[in-house]
């Protein structure tokens, strides 16, 4: 079973340390901050709109502004809105967003010191083909190389970067009939363009994993980093989950999936994709990035011998049902108007119970015989409690602990919260549990 290769430790908090990439003005990856980035919504024809969005998305704390670009004349007029931008006195650094069409990727490094590009569609030979021989995959790959050589030429001496973004729903007909619509197919179609790259000695790039599905996305996201370690890469990671949503549930679905990456120490930039105005999203991104800093946090838990969790497949732990939780039910949810009355473990005898036992369960109680008395009991419900603010990584570990030793009660997740605002509560939380249900 392949282990979390990008952790050094299940204990601390560490970042995987990717290389330093220079995007114009801004240092990326390394040991810098998470930077954060949003991208304009208005037509890319309209100067004058772009550049006061821009504007506000800088002000609201954006370190990066992205502009889409899916024509030539679109890419032609980036030249207009870098100059309204740097006319008013900002020095951001700017992003073309290309699809389809890799002569605009090259109008639009002109005049952007970024250029981003989907694997799944920037160069691929068209037509309708289904299946593809080895020769017909081999001789597609030629192609591509030719047609983003031009592109990869240009950037490197010019000391433009590039962020290859796979899309979960987008990768190329050749990649879907050989990997699917999978992980590994946006991770594939992704690492064929990096290698093609670093042949040509060009390095300043970004990768992301996009996708509206939390676990697919982060499944894709750690199959990425765990491929690039085996083949001696360390590029730096954009995370984003793709059309969030808006509001509350926007920002939730936003917190759990790139929560649960920067938990695991993978992320260098993000971008919170929601259905408001852009400048909307810096402040919830800061929120996010505010919980991770590049120090190393400890926490003082020992090693495990043997992790039960496989990063890059999703299966649900196997409980019994106790008075309908846990087994095949969906999870409860207990609130303030469903209180449950609990009990310390300290506190369990190995005699059994006709009825249901709500036990609380910390680290500090999993030492002597603690599995002992847990498999001899029986209509017992654990409440699992973190004591630290470090609460996924605890409650995670509580889990290994229980799966290692064959317990299989049902398990509520217990966290509590004080001094937060409602947005920092909500995706505070998103991120202790969401990370949670993707394991």
């Amino acid at each position: 079973m392949d282990k979390y290769k990008y952790c050094e430790s299940l204990t601390d908090y560490r970042p995987w340390k990717t290389r330093e990439v220079l995007i114009g003005n801004l240092k990326l990856g390394g040991g810098n901050p998470i930077r954060l980035q949003s991208m304009s919504s208005k037509n890319p024809m309209d100067t004058e709109a772009n550049v006061a969005q821009a504007i506000r998305i800088i002000e609201a704390g954006g370190e990066l502004v992205r502009f889409t670009a899916p024509a030539m004349r679109d890419a032609e007029n980036l030249k207009n809105i870098a100059a309204g931008i740097r006319a008013a006195g900002y020095g951001t650094p700017l992003v073309a967003d290309i699809h389809f069409n890799p002569k605009a990727a090259m109008v639009a490094a002109r005049y952007v010191e970024k250029i981003r590009i989907n694997p799944g569609n920037f160069a691929e030979p068209k037509g309708s083909k289904v299946s593809f021989t080895e020769e017909e995959y081999a001789d597609a790959l030629k192609h591509i190389e030719e047609v983003f050589g031009e592109l990869v030429h240009y950037c490197k001496q010019n000391g433009r970067a590039m962020r290859i973004g796979s899309n979960h729903g987008s990768l190329s007909q050749r990649i879907m009939d050989r990997y699917g619509d999978t992980p590994e197919g946006m991770v594939e179609a992704a690492m064929e363009y990096l290698r093609m790259a670093v042949k040509m000695n060009y390095y300043d790039i970004v990768l992301s994993m996009k996708s509206s599905n939390i676990r697919v996305m982060v499944q894709a996201y750690r199959l990425l980093v765990h491929k690039m370690i085996k083949e001696g890469m360390n590029f730096p990671i954009h995370l984003g989950v793709t059309e969030a949503g808006e509001g509350e549930d926007g920002r939730i679905k936003s917190a759990a999936g790139i929560g649960a990456l920067l938990e695991d120490g993978i992320g260098d930039t993000i971008r919170v994709s929601l259905t408001e105005e852009p400048e909307y999203e810096i402040p919830v991104a800061k929120i996010i990035a505010g919980r991770y800093s590049r120090q190393a946090r400890t926490f003082g838990l020992k090693a495990v011998d043997y992790n039960p969790l496989h990063p890059f497949e999703y299966q649900k732990r196997q409980s019994v049902e106790v008075n309908g939780i846990g087994g095949k039910n969906v999870p409860v949810v207990v609130g303030h108007d469903l209180e449950i009355s609990s009990i310390p473990f300290s506190q369990l005898d190995k005699s059994g119970s006709e009825e249901i036992r709500f036990v609380e369960i910390r680290l500090a109680d999993m030492i002597d015989d603690w599995a002992d008395i847990l498999q001899s009991a029986e209509n017992i419900v654990l409440v699992s409690v973190a004591e630290t603010d470090h609460r996924m990584a605890e409650h995670r570990r509580i889990f290994m602990e229980l799966i290692n030793q064959k317990i299989d009660f049902p398990v509520i997740i217990k966290n509590s919260y004080t001094g937060l605002s409602k947005e920092e509560f909500q995706i505070y939380a998103a991120i202790d549990f969401g990370a949670l249900f993707v394991d």
